[in-house]
C-alpha cells in the first residue's frame, strides 16, 4: 500500500484501476486500511517519508471539517 501511495499518477482515475486490479479491492476500503496502517509504528519504520506525508494530508483533512 506504501508503494502505490509513493508514486505518483498521470490522472483521474489511474490509482483506482491500480488499486482494483493489482490490490484486488475496492479503493473505499484501500483508503480505510490505508488510514490504519498511518497508526502502524511498523509502516512509520518502514517508510517514514511517506507515512508522515500521508498523516499531515489526513491531518489536514480533520482539521477543516
Amino acid at each position: 500500500m506504501l508503494a502505490v501511495e509513493r508514486r505518483s499518477w498521470p490522472g483521474p482515475g489511474a490509482k483506482e484501476r491500480v488499486i482494483r486490479e493489482r490490490l484486488g479491492i475496492s479503493p473505499t476500503r484501500y483508503y480505510q486500511l490505508l488510514n490504519a496502517l498511518l497508526d502502524d509504528p511498523r509502516a512509520l519504520a518502514h517508510d517514514p517519508v511517506t507515512v508522515n506525508r500521508l498523516r499531515r494530508i489526513r491531518d489536514a483533512r480533520r482539521a477543516r471539517r
